[in-house]
């Protein structure tokens, strides 16, 4: 299929961007000209801000001060990874990190959140002043409480030298609450996974973010693989190293665009934990798997609880959000009951919650695949592939006993697109495909007894609810990178008092 161009043109999206910028870096009132910023010890933000976490009354604001305004624009680019080189010998940095392409150095300082849902922000709420440092990389969290539901939210996050008073930054930024649990649900929400730096597509990032800003989704799904620690140069051998990939990967104009105007939940998998199939104790050089977790939990928008957790959105909506990685058994040990990848709290906990649940459409976002059927060699960390197959096969079992007919997986991990149902347990699921055509590949082929639909392209999925009367109906469907829809899969449900 040949894709049509993205929905939103380059000229477009670059005004767009050029004016947001513009407000985003400067509050009229009271912070110098651009040129005169750039110059500044006050802090910055170049990487923007992320909502996360959003319920119908809470949500989660990160923020991180920056020494400049912008990303390093010069400096080492590195645009090769594994494929092309192995990843022991992937280059490495001839000299400081902070002055490869795309660092942005961090900066201490003070910043605030001014929040309301009016966009003038005449009637906000403002925060204290939070002091930031380089213990937490120069990054704050605002918990907002007291929110009203289904409720659009805007923001500025205003920043400041230590002791100043004098805004030397502002980052504007826009987010929608969830509609309270007892109300029918109207949302659409997106799902990506799998970005590498060199097969982004464009400069100034993956097609997929304007193509998925032009849905106008409520929220949407990172499922882990963010950023390629190991696979792409330079290899993260330090904590420093793997803070540049985040700082390079989310200081990019189309992501700062994506992550300022859409909520998000962010989960995490193996190459933005530490490195391929990774599990705990390990390590890559400097760099262990228990920094891995602490970084992933300052980069993401993220509450301090576990890292799996459930959501709702109104009467017909909830997602569960899992962790594959911080309690899994070591992969190369032999298959059976006490080999898991989730752990038996985190089972425990979502067959709890799902019985529990009485929302018409029940989905579990998973880091990895349960159905598949994926690669039979070379590959052998997920509930798809043998070396997991115990308990796999139990949690299929599960789902077919407890949740046969309004619950299906949407699945990361693959660079593939599928929609498959499991012969045996009829289970489906939904893989998104990598974030980039450049980056897809690695299918087994197609196989006609579980796949509805495969294609080995890179994409995205949207998933729409829609209520009318009693009837509720979802629509999933694949789109390439530029957003045009290549699969669709509907069903509807009549709702239960």
């Amino acid at each position: 299929m040949n894709s049509p161009k993205s929905p939103v043109s380059r000229r477009a999206f670059l005004k767009t961007s050029a004016g947001l910028a513009a407000g985003a870096l400067v509050v009229a009132r009271t912070a110098p000209n651009l040129a005169g910023a750039a110059a500044s010890p006050a802090p910055h933000q170049a990487t923007g801000t992320r909502t996360g976490e959003i319920t119908s009354t809470s949500a989660i604001v990160w923020t991180r001060l920056t020494a400049a305004p912008i990303r390093h624009p010069s400096g080492e680019d590195f645009m090769v990874n594994a494929r092309q080189v192995p990843g022991d010998q992937l280059p490495k940095p001839s000299g400081p990190v902070d002055e490869l392409r795309g660092a942005c150095p961090g900066a201490s300082g003070q910043v605030r959140l001014r929040y309301a849902a009016r966009e003038d922000l005449v009637d906000a709420v403002t925060t204290a002043w939070v002091e930031v440092t380089a213990a937490n990389d120069f990054i704050h969290q605002f918990a907002l409480r007291d929110l009203r539901p289904g409720t659009r939210y805007y923001y500025a996050s205003e920043a400041s030298g230590l002791g100043g008073t004098t805004v030397s930054s502002a980052f504007r930024g826009t987010f929608e609450t969830a509609p309270p649990p007892d109300a029918p649900t109207d949302v659409r929400f997106c799902v990506m996974t799998c970005q590498a730096y060199p097969d982004r597509g464009h400069p100034d990032g993956h097609h997929i973010y304007p193509a998925m800003l032009a849905l106008k989704p409520q929220f949407a799904c990172l499922t882990g693989d963010l950023v390629y620690y190991d696979n792409d140069a330079p290899r993260a051998f330090t904590p420093r190293l793997a803070r540049y990939h985040w700082e390079r990967m989310f200081s990019l104009p189309r992501l700062l665009e994506f992550n300022r105007a859409i909520g998000s939940y962010w989960l995490k998998d193996d190459h933005d934990t530490l490195d391929d199939d990774a599990w705990p104790g390990q390590q890559m050089g400097e760099f262990t798997f228990a920094e891995g977790q602490r970084i992933f939990r300052q980069q993401g928008p993220l509450t301090a609880g576990p890292t799996y957790r459930t959501f709702r959105w109104g009467r017909d909506l909830q997602l569960w959000l899992t962790e594959g990685r911080d309690f899994r058994s070591t992969n190369t040990i032999p298959d059976g009951p006490g080999k898991t990848i989730w752990g038996a709290e985190q089972k425990e906990w979502f067959k709890r919650t799902v019985t529990a649940s009485h929302a018409t459409w029940k989905i579990l976002i998973s880091p990895t695949p349960f159905v598949g059927p994926d690669r039979p060699t070379g590959k052998n960390d997920n509930h798809a592939n043998a070396g997991f197959k115990h308990e796999g096969d139990e949690l299929r079992a599960w789902f077919k006993a407890n949740v046969p007919d309004n619950f299906f997986v949407i699945c990361g991990d693959r660079h593939w697109q599928y929609h498959s149902v499991h012969p045996e347990t009829g289970l489906n699921e939904i893989s998104v495909g990598s974030a980039s055509d450049e980056h897809a590949g690695g299918s087994p082929g197609e196989d006609k007894r579980y796949h509805r639909f495969h294609l080995v392209k890179g994409g995205f999925l949207s998933v729409a609810l829609a209520r009318r009367g009693d009837l509720s109906t979802i629509h999933c469907q694949l789109h390439d990178v530029y957003g045009a829809v290549v699969y669709s899969w509907q069903q509807e449900r009549s709702v239960k008092a």
